[in-house]
Parts: structure tokens; C-alpha cells; sequence
């Protein structure tokens, strides 16, 4: 009787392990492209943004993180509702003087960051993770909705009072938790502006950069999307430029913020890259070359979008790149962090992502993006303007 016990048991193990491992294999037969580092720079962990639209948060503030262990100053994890908290209170500020005639919504951008804390402070997630509404993770349906019916009814009020900054703020601390003026952090006791400040960074360093056609280049503009609320301008640049930004900070130790749009058929966060695929070209020869140019237009972009590894890109221009904002194609679509470069098997460039959606595809919370979809998507991103050489901050009047 043991023996056979003992044979089943080894059968449901050895049956159990197979499948493990073909699951395993079946996991790791998804990475079609294969990627070889060049540069990536630290990064702390991967965050969860969850049900809220606060990707802008989670990305500037892992971009700080970023320059904190580029610093020497360790691993820090900062907290993103410290941020989107004091945020939401300036927009709705901003939506009532404007009677309405603004945006208040749950997005923002990379400038909003450095803005927060400079106004005021910051302090760990530890000691505000924003969690007051008996949830683990961020779910922001229900308090958008309470924001929304609080503010659109004073902006359109004749006559208001004060009194409505104490609700809303009493709303604020209800779904966030309320703000704490000290708090003891790894045994010392810091208020959020001295905390801010024993950071070392110098919030006053970080910039956002484009590539626009309907503005001067080497300029600042105020950004045309819906989520600069606080109508933050930018300095653009031509594409080739901005290009060049990116890939020289990177290999100088910098990492980037990154405002992309993401709602491309090209962007497979299940498979792990964003790419630009040109369904006109495929590498097909002899009698497969006949049969490809038999197949319909349908046909043709099925297998252009198979994210196999084999897809040949567009070119892309800044005339493409202009057209697709112009006409709402490219839109203010999502925020995250560059920290690397990498080439694939064909030695393509790409782009090492770090996203907010928790560690869940099959690079653990990362993807990466094709030099042409940056080329092509990206909106702006932020900097250090340490990173930028000599000539380009003399060209944009950096000091």
C-alpha cells in the first residue's frame, strides 16, 4: 500500500513539474524579440497605479527616484498621492477662478511634480500611501465623481463662499488620509518641506522637452493637451535633436519621463514592445513574396502586428510625427520612465519602458519601445537640464 501511495505521489509530482516547466517555456516563448543591453540606468520598483489616472505621478516620481540612486542616496520610495493630492487642490482652485473654463481631471504632467514639492514638500510612502477609503490598491472611480460634483457647480455658481476649499479639502483627506505637518522617518523627525529638502535635489533642474512644427524651435511653448492644467510650457526642439537628448542622457547615468501615446495598434503590453510596423514591407522572398502580395490589406496587418520579432518599422519624420498631433491622433495618452537602451537580434534600437501597471507582463513591469514609436509618440518628457550638453543648453538659453 506505501508503495503505491509512494507512485502516485511521484506520478502527480513529475505530472505537476512538466507542467510548471511548460509553462515556464510557453512564458518565455512569447519573447520573440531577443534584446542586448547598451545602457539602463537604476530604477526603483515597479509601482502600481491601479483604477486612478495618475501615471504623471507614478512616472516624474520615479524619475526622482532614479536621480536619488544616481546620486548615492539610495533606494527611496516617495509617495505619488502626496502629489496628486496637493495637485488636485490647485486644479480645482484654477477650474473655480476660471469659471469652468479649465481642465479638472485626474491627469497631469511631469511639471507638476517638481511644482508640488517645491510648494509643498514631500515625504515617503510609508507615511502617506493615500489609502484612506479601505482599499490596498488605488482605485479613484468613486473620488473623481466626488471631486467632479463638488467643483462644477461653484465654478458655475453667481456668487461663492470660502467654505468650499474646506470641503473639498474634507474630501481630500476622507479618500487620501489627512496630511501630516511632522512625521519620524527612519528615526528623525522632518516636516514634508525639510524632508523635500534633505533630498538634495534641486527641483528647479528638471524640464520637459518636444518636437513640434506649429512652434519655434529652440523656444518654450505651453504645451497644447488637456492635462497641463497649469499651462507649463516646454522647449522644443527639431526631432532628430530630441532624439539625441534622450539618447545622451541615458548613456550619461540620466533616466527620462516619458509622455507617450500608448493607444497604438503597435503597443502590445502583453507582449512586452511598442513598435511602428510598416505592413507594406515584410521580408518575404521568392514564392513567399508572390503569395504576400496576394493577401488582403486585412491579411497584410495581421502579420505585420504579430510581434514576432520579424516586423520592419516606418521611417518616421517630423512632418509624420506633426500630423498625427495635428489631427488628434497622437494624443496626451499615458506617462512613464526611460532607463535604458537596448538593440534586438536585428540591431534595431530600443528603449527599456518602466510602466505603473504593476510587475505583470512578461518583463516584470517593463516593455520596450522601438526608436521609431518614440520618434512618433512621444508627446514631451522630462529631464534633468544637467544632462543636456553645452550647445543644446546654449541653444535653448539653459542656464
Amino acid at each position: 500500500m506505501k508503495k503505491i501511495i509512494y507512485l502516485v505521489a511521484l506520478a502527480l509530482f513529475v505530472s505537476s513539474t512538466a507542467f510548471a516547466q511548460k509553462k515556464d517555456k510557453k512564458k518565455e516563448d512569447k519573447k520573440s524579440y531577443e534584446f542586448t543591453l547598451v545602457k539602463e540606468n537604476p530604477a526603483s520598483s515597479i509601482k502600481d497605479q491601479y483604477r486612478s489616472g495618475t501615471c504623471w505621478s507614478f512616472s516624474g516620481v520615479a524619475l526622482l527616484e532614479s536621480e536619488l540612486l544616481k546620486n548615492g542616496k539610495g533606494e527611496y520610495d516617495l509617495s505619488e498621492m502626496w502629489i496628486v493630492r496637493n495637485a488636485y487642490m490647485e486644479k480645482a482652485e484654477r477650474y473655480v477662478r476660471l469659471h469652468g473654463n479649465a481642465t479638472f481631471a485626474a491627469g497631469g504632467g511631469f511639471p507638476d511634480i517638481p511644482a508640488m514639492i517645491k510648494k509643498y514638500g514631500i515625504v515617503p510612502e510609508e507615511v502617506y500611501p493615500g489609502l484612506n477609503y479601505g482599499k490596498n490598491k488605488h482605485d479613484h472611480s468613486e473620488l473623481d465623481k466626488v471631486l467632479e460634483a463638488i467643483v462644477k457647480p461653484i465654478a458655475n455658481a453667481q456668487t461663492i463662499t470660502p467654505a468650499w476649499k474646506t470641503a473639498f479639502n474634507a474630501v481630500l483627506d476622507a479618500y487620501f488620509g489627512p496630511m501630516p505637518e511632522k512625521f519620524t522617518y527612519q528615526g528623525k523627525e522632518y516636516t514634508p518641506e525639510s524632508f523635500a529638502q534633505s533630498l538634495g535635489l534641486n527641483f528647479d533642474d528638471y524640464i520637459e522637452i518636444g518636437s513640434f512644427t506649429h512652434h519655434p524651435f529652440y523656444e518654450k511653448f505651453i504645451i497644447e493637451i488637456p492635462d497641463n492644467w497649469a499651462m507649463a510650457s516646454i522647449y522644443n526642439v527639431p526631432l532628430d535633436e530630441m532624439m539625441s537628448i534622450i539618447d545622451e542622457a541615458i548613456m550619461n547615468g540620466y533616466t527620462i519621463g516619458w509622455g507617450a501615446d500608448v493607444s497604438e495598434k503597435g503597443f502590445s503590453w502583453k507582449n512586452g514592445v511598442a513598435i511602428v510596423p510598416d505592413e507594406e514591407k515584410v521580408d518575404l522572398t521568392g514564392s513567399e513574396r508572390d503569395r504576400w502580395e496576394k493577401l488582403t490589406a486585412a491579411e497584410k496587418a495581421k502579420m505585420a502586428y504579430s510581434f514576432d520579432g520579424t516586423a520592419k518599422e516606418k521611417t518616421i519624420t517630423q512632418q509624420m510625427r506633426q500630423e498625427a498631433f495635428d489631427n488628434f491622433e497622437t494624443t496626451d495618452d499615458h506617462g512613464m520612465q526611460i532607463v535604458g537602451i537596448y538593440k534586438d537580434q536585428k540591431g534595431t534600437k530600443f528603449y527599456k519602458v518602466k510602466n505603473s501597471w504593476a510587475a505583470e507582463n512578461i518583463y516584470d513591469g517593463y516593455f520596450y519601445a522601438s526608436e521609431a514609436f518614440v520618434r512618433y509618440k512621444t508627446i514631451d518628457f522630462q529631464v534633468n537640464k544637467n544632462a543636456l550638453s553645452a550647445e543644446m543648453r546654449q541653444k535653448l538659453n539653459i542656464k
